[in-house]
């Protein structure tokens, strides 16, 4: 009788997780403190910023960016992770730079209470036109919100009420303003109160896609009619989203206010929203913080390509070439087309992208005896 001796199979042993997969859950606080600490720093970058990091200029700038990243991840919500195509988000943001201002410099009120006042108002306006507007699905849903941000612009140019300044704008009045955000010298102060705004839009909205909420969100963005069959109200759920967008986008108007001294018309038009669009695809749709970087990206190249139109080394060129570059949209167009084209998932698919190149690169190893 023969005995068979069976050896027996190794188990696969799971490589363990590298440093950078430990560090990686950390990165978020890092950026947030380096960012904390930044007005300290007197770092100069020529050709990035015309000042050092500390600037009251620089600072200025990296407050809107800063408002405009946490715009687009609100704005998000309803576009990457719900599905819904909303050409009216400029509204609410308008709601709450306008609100404020009038609030404050009309009526005499606190800070405090206009800010209160201004976010609760968006918020209810929000939930108001998108009970109307999620009655309609598709290029349908966009039309109306389109139209309802329509007539928003209209009534603020046309000063509706003698309250908004028709063209002109409304100028912010800051005798009323707390000391500390008032003045070139204050400009740090609100430069953390724009990052707070930041962190505060990214808690929420990364809260809201871990819940069960947010799974619900998802799969109304990839089939509303199995959220149906499973006994859910896609509506009802549509609404929240809807509602809670537009009041982060009414919060950011209030911040944003401050920070430039005043409200003016551009806010309340459609080109707004198609921004924030933009600012979504590049920076990838439905991810943590890929709407957060193609606002502050966008916003920058805005800002600094307005200067760079203007400056001598652009009037030295040819006309062939110095009338295209003088025009920040047609730059940004070409960044945009160009950054959809090579990274189709926008920068936040960048990383993965460049990772798989590098191992695709990295020589093979061959086992050892």
């Amino acid at each position: 009788m023969t005995l068979l001796q069976t050896t027996p199979t190794p188990t696969p042993t799971v490589p363990k997780p590298g440093r950078a997969h430990r560090v990686r859950p950390f990165l978020p606080l890092v950026a947030l403190v380096v960012l904390a600490i930044l007005p300290y720093s007197t770092i100069s970058l020529p050709g990035i910023f015309e000042g050092p990091l500390n600037s009251p200029g620089t600072l200025q700038l990296l407050a809107i960016c800063l408002i405009f990243g946490g715009l687009a991840a609100g704005y998000d919500l309803l576009f990457g992770r719900t599905g819904m195509l909303s050409f009216g988000h400029a509204l609410y943001f308008a709601a709450g730079v306008y609100g404020t201002d009038i609030l404050v410099t009309r009526a005499g009120l606190p800070l405090w209470q206009a800010a209160l006042l201004t976010v609760t108002g968006g918020t209810i306006l929000a939930a108001l036109l998108g009970a109307v507007a999620l009655r309609t699905v598709g290029i349908a849903f966009a039309m109306v919100t389109l139209a309802f941000a329509q007539v928003g612009a209209i009534l603020v140019a046309r000063d509706f009420g003698g309250l908004t300044g028709g063209e002109e704008g409304l100028p912010l009045d800051v005798s009323g303003l707390p000391a500390g955000l008032v003045g070139v010298t204050n400009t740090v102060n609100l430069y953390w109160l724009a990052l707070a705004y930041l962190t505060l839009v990214v808690f929420v909205v990364h809260r809201v896609s871990g819940s069960p909420t947010g799974r619900v969100l998802a799969g109304l963005r990839d089939d509303e009619r199995r959220i149906g069959v499973l006994g859910l109200d896609p509506y009802r759920y549509k609404l929240v989203a809807f509602t809670l967008a537009g009041g982060l986008a009414a919060a950011g108007g209030v911040v944003y206010v401050l920070i430039v001294g005043g409200a003016s018309p551009h806010i309340t038009s459609s080109e707004l929203t198609l921004s924030l669009l933009v600012m979504v695809v590049l920076g990838g749709p439905g991810t943590r913080w890929g709407p957060v970087l193609g606002g502050v990206l966008y916003m920058y190249l805005d800002h600094r390509l307005t200067a760079f139109g203007t400056s001598d080394a652009v009037d030295n060129l040819p006309a062939v070439l110095s009338h295209p570059l003088s025009q920040p949209l047609f730059v940004l167009g070409t960044v945009f087309i160009l950054a959809v084209y090579f990274f189709p998932g926008g920068l936040a698919g960048l990383a993965p992208r460049v990772a798989h190149l590098t191992r695709a690169l990295r020589p093979s190893r061959s086992p050892t005896p």
